[in-house]
């Protein structure tokens, strides 16, 4: 299996290590779980139907001692009894970003207050900034297909 790019991406565009690094300590902050921002991005994996980033947050999942029924259950965490209510918010509006709308807004209303309940303003704006992480890498993951469990320095491994 190879990855689409012959070469790193960070070789071709260094400044996407700086941008990661933002990303990084801005959804570092402390003011949600390490494990929640982890939930959400391996979600939106699973939403953009991509191995490499579903692999990669699994991977996080599982160094942090997650068990195998809450990652798994990720895929179907409405009906699962295994996240919070702060988490199920959480993977309510990943979905709500990533996937069109029946009514046309996509983060309704209802879905704010609901998600308001369970974050203040700094956990919420630190949410929102985990799932535009995920989604910053989601192109290169797509596009350059990485071979999942591999770092893009290792393509081949």
């Amino acid at each position: 299996m190879r990855p689409r790019m012959s070469q790193d991406p960070q070789e071709l565009v260094p400044e996407l290590a700086e941008v990661s690094a933002a990303l990084f300590k801005a959804t570092g902050n402390r003011s949600i779980p390490r494990t929640t921002i982890s939930l959400v991005q391996l979600r939106a994996g699973q939403l953009v139907g991509n191995t490499y980033l579903t692999v990669l947050h699994t991977g996080f999942l599982r160094k942090a001692g997650e068990s195998e029924e809450r990652i798994t259950a990720v895929s179907s965490w409405q009906d699962a009894p295994y996240f919070t209510g702060a988490e199920r918010a959480a993977l309510a509006l990943v979905e709500a970003v990533l996937q069109p709308s029946a009514d046309g807004e996509r983060v309704s209303d209802e879905l704010y207050a609901q998600v308001s309940e369970h974050y203040d303003e700094k956990a919420l704006i630190t949410l929102t900034f985990a799932i535009g992480q995920v989604n910053f890498f989601i192109p290169i993951a797509l596009i350059a297909k990485p071979v999942p469990g591999r770092s893009f320095t290792d393509p081949w491994g």
